[in-house]
């Protein structure tokens, strides 16, 4: 468990945490030797024993720590501290892009376009370094105050001349921004990081995503299959020149997409010049799907066999006994062809003939149509089956059933109002009731992907319900299960209710003084959130000078843009108060002496 003010490996100092993930959690950090803030990111304490999450953990630090670049978080250091597995990298002060999205909604076409050009040419960079990002999402991109953005969370990422060290079919990304190729397990290039960077631009400039759905199959499925919305039908302002750059690095076929980050990057510092403005709509040179893979393979066929047929009737002007030759040859094979097919069709004759006619004639049993026994007692349906001439088989079998009560009959086998021999077997199963099972606890998980388990699996109705989060759960991500409205253990059955609780992420005020804020930290926490600041002094000897005493705003309320926040600061004691000797007993007694 890493605390306020631990140290790690005697140097890195634990300020406070900043965000936590599946595999890892991350903490703000003050290098003392360098003298800077610094983020550490520090792997799971669970993990820590698994050597496959130790591997990827590590390849994070070797893959990003070759690259520089202004707009990639640059990797200062990774080691092993006791057991503690760590990252330290630059420190961004800023927010992600996902938080600017869900403030703003859509950005202005050169707002995207900026930060598209910055995100190209990055990847580009580590693009040319043989490394693929394999998760490029808004999550993943920090972007600063003065607009400069950096990527981050190299963590699945590749290296193109490594083996990889995870399975070839296994889907890694979020499923928003999944090139159709990954959803499918067919592996990644530098091709399917162009394809996400295509969903983030499409994302910048409507402020949605393109595709939609409950549960993370049905979305990758979209990717695979539906055509992209258009941007231009939801913003007619939208040039075509900046539809065709989404088009092209959308594309499902790899083969459409653009060969490399740096050709984006290059037809977005031009899509904005005035002879493109009005360009032709993007055509696919390559077909999308396989459906018009298949028509193109078969017109190809049809092709080539035309022109084998026209290569074919070339020789027919040869001699004229050849010509009397082949047409002899084709009489043979059809009048062959006739002879086989009449064998054929005289056998299955013969077949049917035996099954409806022959057979039965020398099976003299007689059929009995089997009765329905469903929801009746076993006992009176072995009477009547009994009846009947059928022997009941003495196991009685169960299956759950949420229609028929427990030990009621469900069904027969063979089923009710078939016809069958006098004296068949019939087995009889009855009702164990409602078939239920024990829920998991399931805090921490993606809630849209156990929706779709327990739905899909079990028939549970489940909802996801926003909360507002417990201090431990403010930092985790919108999708995050931090609770749910039936405890582990629980039993539960087909159609039962169950709610999943994700964080409500709302910015609130921090407990200034209680976390020890002094007023530069104060003056750059209004200046990100565009609040008034007003400050006054008190002299005390309690605080350091320049630490907060008190603040207007109670901590845990939400932030509002343009409100007042009142600080009081602690300030050294201007002058001292001189001391107080005590009387002397001495002076004391002269002066009742004189009185």
């Amino acid at each position: 468990m890493i605390t306020k003010g631990q140290k790690i490996n005697d140097r890195y100092e634990i300020i406070k945490s900043i965000g936590e993930g599946g595999m890892a959690n991350v903490y703000l950090g003050y290098d003392t030797i360098l003298d800077r803030n610094v983020a550490i990111k520090v792997l799971r304490g669970d993990l820590a024993n698994d050597e496959k999450f130790v591997r990827r953990f590590q390849r994070e630090a070797l893959s990003a720590s070759s690259l520089a670049h202004p707009n990639i978080v640059e990797m200062y250091d990774v080691g092993e501290d006791d057991g503690t597995y760590y990252i330290v990298m630059e420190y961004v002060d800023g927010k992600t892009l996902k938080q600017l999205l869900k403030k703003r909604g859509n950005l202005t076409l050169s707002e995207a376009i900026d930060i598209m050009s910055q995100l190209t040419d990055g990847m580009a960079h580590a693009h040319d370094s043989y490394i693929i990002h394999r998760d490029l999402k808004p999550q993943n991109i920090m972007i600063r105050d003065d607009g400069q953005i950096k990527i981050t969370d190299f963590g699945i990422a590749m290296a193109l001349n490594s083996t990889q060290l995870t399975q070839t079919n296994s889907v890694m990304g979020s499923v928003h921004y999944l090139p159709p190729e990954q959803a499918s397990g067919k592996g990644c290039t530098i091709k399917s990081d162009i394809y996400s960077m295509g969903i983030i631009f499409y994302e910048l400039l409507t402020g949605s995503l393109p595709f939609r759905g409950d549960n993370a199959v049905e979305i990758a499925l979209k990717h695979m299959k539906e055509p992209l919305p258009s941007v231009r039908e939801d913003n007619p302002s939208i040039p075509q020149s900046i539809e065709n750059i989404i088009k092209k690095a959308t594309a499902k076929n790899p083969k459409n997409r653009y060969d490399s980050a740096r050709s984006m990057h290059e037809d977005l510092l031009t899509a904005l010049n005035d002879e493109r403005m009005d360009e032709a709509p993007y055509e696919y040179k390559y077909p999308e799907n396989d459906s018009d893979s298949k028509k193109i393979k078969k017109a190809e066929k049809e092709k080539d066999l035309e022109e084998d047929i026209k290569l074919e009737n070339i020789g027919e002007d040869t001699t004229k006994n050849e010509t009397v030759d082949l047409e002899d040859l084709e009489q043979k094979k059809s009048k062959l062809l006739i002879i086989i097919l009449s064998i054929v069709f005289a056998v299955i004759v013969i077949i049917l003939v035996t099954l409806f006619f022959v057979l039965p004639r020398i099976n003299n049993k007689k059929a009995v149509t089997v009765p329905n026994c469903e929801n009746l007692k076993v006992s009176t349906c072995e009477k009547k089956l009994q009846s009947l001439g059928f022997v009941v088989k003495s196991k009685i079998e169960s299956v759950p059933s949420d229609k028929i009560d427990k030990n009621r009959v469900v069904k027969t086998s063979p089923a009710g109002g078939r016809s069958v021999k006098k004296g068949s077997k019939v087995t009889i199963y009855k009702s164990s009731g409602e078939e239920t099972f024990e829920l998991e606890d399931y805090k921490d998980k993606n809630a849209i992907e156990i929706k779709t388990l327990l739905e899909t699996k079990y028939g549970l109705k489940v909802t996801i319900e926003k909360k507002e989060p417990s201090d431990e759960d403010k930092e985790k991500d919108e999708d995050t299960i931090i609770g749910q409205s039936l405890d582990a253990g629980s039993k539960v059955k087909k159609g039962d209710q169950l709610i999943l609780y994700v964080p409500d992420i709302v910015d609130e005020f921090p407990d200034m003084a209680g976390e020890g804020w002094d007023i530069s930290d104060v003056e750059t926490f209004c200046n990100k959130y565009e609040l008034v600041l007003e400050k006054s002094e008190q002299e005390t000897t309690a605080y350091n000078p320049g630490t907060v005493i008190s603040q207007s705003r109670t901590a845990g309320t939400k932030i509002v843009k343009g409100t007042t926040l009142r600080v009081v600061v602690a300030i050294k004691p201007k002058v001292a108060p001189a001391p107080v000797e005590p009387e002397k007993k001495e002076d004391k007694k002269e002066e009742e002496k004189t009185q």
